[in-house]
Formats: C-alpha cells, sequence, structure tokens
C-alpha cells in the first residue's frame, strides 16, 4: 500500500484522484488466526496496530458487527487530556497523550490531533482548591499544569462570560496546554488501515453469536459468518460488553451500559480555540475545524443499549452552554448522537487477562474511552501478548472490585452514573 505523502497527493491529483486503493482490505475469515479481537472500534483497532507493531503478533482478525467507525469511536466529543490526579491513573492518561502527540505519524495517516489547550472552570473556592491539589498532583508526576486567574481566562476565551452578573461566576481554572481534541473517525480509520497493511484481517459485520471452549478454555468464537478458531480471543466492544461476555459465561461483571449523547451545532466563525469543561455541572465544549460547536454533558440516567438518547439532556446541556456563553443563545443545534457507554464501578477501566483461560477483556472506560485509545491499546496488545499486563495497566484489573482496591478519581463511590 503506498504511503500517504505529499508526492502521492500531488500524483493522484493529476490523474483524477483514480489511483487511490481502498484504505484496508474486505478479507473473508480465515478458519483460525492467533488472537482475535472482537471489537473494531478505535481501542480494538488500535489493539491490532500495537499488536502488529510492536510485538510481531500480525495473524490477526478485527471482528466488527456493523461497519468501522459507526460505534463510540465515531459518536464522541474527541477530548484529550491528561489532567488526572490519581498516581494510578495519571501515567497512564499522560502516555496515552504522548502517543496522541505523535498517532499521525505513527499511522501515516492525519488524525488531526490538536494541542489547542483545555481549561476546567472553577466556579468556588472549594472548587478552585481541589483543582490546585490536581495540579500539583500533575506536577510532581512531571505533567505540566497551571492554575489561571479569572483575567487570564478572559484573555484566552473572550467569548465566556467572567462578570460578577454571570450565573455561576469565574474564580479560576485548571489549564493543560497539551490537552485538545482529534477528529474521532479519523482515528478509526488510521488505525484500521495501520493494522491493515501490516497484515491484520479486518472483518467488518461479523457479529460474534457465541465462545467456542475446550477444557475449560476459550479457544475462538462462533459469529454470523461462521467459526473462527483463535489462540486467544480480545473482547474490546465498550457498552456491549456485558452482553457479549454473558456469551463467555461471566454474568457479573463490575458494569452498566448507559447512553451518553453529545452534540455539534451549525458552522461558526472561530470564537473557541480551547477546549472548556463546566465546573458548577457537566458539560465539556470545543469547536471543531469545520467550525461547529461540539458539546456533551450528562448520561441520559438509564441503562440502554441504544445509540440514541431524550431530549432532556439536550435542554440540559444547552441550558449549561448558555450559562457560560450567552452570545450563543441564536446558535442552532445541528444533529445529535449517542454512544453506549461501559460505566465501571469507580469510573475506570478494566484491562486483563481472563478470568477464563484464552480471554483477554477491555471494558469499563465510562467517560475516558477516546481519550484513552492509544494507550488503551498499547497495553492491551502487551497484556495479550505477554499474558500479563504492562506495568501502566497493571492497577486495572478485574479483581480489584473483590478484593474493595479501587480507582476512584472522582471519589463517587460505587454509583456508574455519578462517574
Amino acid at each position: 500500500m503506498t504511503d500517504y505523502s505529499i508526492l502521492s497527493l500531488a500524483k493522484n491529483a493529476l490523474n483524477g484522484q483514480v489511483g487511490w486503493a481502498p484504505a484496508w482490505r474486505k478479507p473473508d475469515p480465515k478458519p483460525a488466526y492467533d488472537v482475535v479481537i472482537v471489537g473494531g472500534g478505535g481501542h480494538g483497532l488500535a489493539t491490532a496496530h500495537y499488536l502488529a507493531k510492536h510485538h510481531g503478533i500480525t495473524n490477526v482478525a478485527v471482528l466488527e458487527k456493523n461497519l468501522i467507525g459507526s460505534g463510540n469511536v465515531g459518536r464522541n466529543t474527541t477530548l484529550v487530556r491528561s489532567n488526572y490526579m490519581l498516581d494510578r491513573t495519571l501515567p497512564f492518561y499522560e502516555h496515552s497523550l504522548k502517543l496522541w502527540e505523535g498517532l499521525s505519524h505513527d499511522l501515516n495517516y492525519n488524525v488531526m490531533f490538536s494541542s489547542r489547550g483545555i481549561i476546567n472552570l472553577a466556579h468556588s473556592p472549594g472548587q478552585l482548591d481541589v483543582f490546585r491539589r490536581r495540579a500539583n498532583s500533575m506536577l510532581l508526576n512531571g505533567v505540566k499544569a497551571e492554575i489561571l486567574g479569572t483575567d487570564q481566562i478572559a484573555e484566552k476565551v473572550p467569548a465566556l462570560d467572567v462578570s460578577n452578573a454571570a450565573r455561576f461566576p469565574i474564580l479560576g481554572g485548571l489549564y493543560q496546554a497539551r490537552g485538545g481534541t482529534a477528529r474521532h473517525d479519523a482515528v478509526a480509520w488510521g488505525f484500521a488501515r495501520s493494522a491493515d497493511r501490516r497484515g491484520v484481517d479486518i472483518i467488518e459485520q461479523c457479529e460474534v453469536t457465541g465462545f467456542l471452549k475446550k477444557d475449560g478454555r476459550v479457544v475462538g468464537v462462533s459469529t454470523s459468518r461462521g467459526e473462527i478458531r483463535a489462540k486467544k480471543t480480545a473482547i474490546v466492544v465498550a457498552g456491549s460488553s456485558s452482553h457479549v461476555l454473558q456469551q463467555a459465561g461471566l454474568n457479573n461483571l463490575p458494569i452498566e451500559s448507559h447512553v451518553l449523547q453529545a452534540f455539534v451545532s451549525e458552522g461558526l466563525k472561530p470564537v473557541l480555540d480551547v477546549a472548556i469543561t463546566f465546573g458548577a455541572g457537566h458539560l465539556y465544549v470545543s469547536q471543531s475545524d469545520k467550525g461547529g460547536l461540539v458539546f456533551g454533558g450528562d448520561l441520559d440516567g438509564y441503562n440502554s443499549y441504544a445509540q440514541r438518547g431524550n431530549l432532556p439532556i439536550a435542554e440540559d446541556v444547552a441550558t449549561m452552554l448558555l450559562a457560560m456563553f450567552p452570545a450563543f443563545a441564536k446558535v442552532r443545534m445541528l444533529r445529535s448522537w449517542g454512544g453506549v457507554m461501559d460505566m465501571s464501578m469507580d469510573g475506570q477501566p478494566i484491562i486483563d487477562t481472563g478470568p477464563v483461560p484464552g480471554l483477554y477483556i477491555n471494558c469499563g472506560w465510562c467517560y475516558e474511552g477516546f481519550k484513552a485509545t492509544p494507550a488503551s491499546g498499547y497495553t492491551f496488545a502487551w497484556t495479550i501478548a505477554n499474558d500479563a499486563p504492562h506495568e501502566l495497566n497493571a492497577p486495572f484489573t478485574l479483581s480489584r472490585f473483590q478484593t474493595g482496591y479501587v480507582l476512584d478519581e472522582k471519589g463517587r463511590g460505587p454509583f456508574p452514573g455519578h462517574h
């Protein structure tokens, strides 16, 4: 497959754009593979990429029941950051951010990563103190962070209402300059193309309907396109994790599936060149390269496997957006979509072997899935290849929910909706 470059771009510009090959093949499944990855989202494709690139494991199939990019990887608000506090979570997301910074070069595909910065607004002295603690924790872990005052925030975000008359006056904020956004569908396509050109089979419209077992070990999967044997079977299907893993006999995973909506407005001239989170409620907003305001907030508040939400959340996020930016009152909503979130009981993921031999699981991402895509794939590939966790995902075991050694970044307790 030809590399994308200025020369290939010029060549195809002169021949009517007829020389471009498909980004990935459309193979039929083989009877057996070394590794079968169930789930063709960002995390599954990233896992395949890193298995091939770093571990030389190329006899791999990625099974996707729909089309590449049709799940959560194409249904999110594109934010990328590593402004976490706990010593066991911050290094993971910082590693992910470092991978993001070189990802376009690594994949030979422009994922449109933009280090535009992200500001978490504080609306009370107590909240500002919490952000100072988080900033100090980041600095102690070698991750740059700043606390901004109101005047500094006003300078960076002129459209923001920082007056004392604001419904929720702004006292300051936590700023991570390296945070930003990436193009969600480009991430899926880039990882898919890179995995394919390294020999991985990406098999779309192939739904897993059961697991093949021998002597208590998972040895493959039954699918809508026949049985596929595998030495190792990896499950990374986001909000469908409980449903899929029940077929392998795992009936009590500590996760719930919820709908999370995202929204985009009509295109505007450049007005917001950083990402903003609202401290008095749950809202995050940035402006896309096409000009649309991309924003989201709370879960819809009920368990569901539907990729759609309800109007109360639309009203809720719009109200919070206008509390920060009254000038956006006449901006029209262009579209919304929903993703199915796998919410864990402590707000952090599970990347682990087992508990059934031959099975590997990656789930429970809550709101953190997109930003973690590269590190998730990197560490899951390591775990599959070595039958042991990488040091970065070693805390993300399934057994922590049995021992009580949980990773509660937000201190919200065992309530998935609160995370």
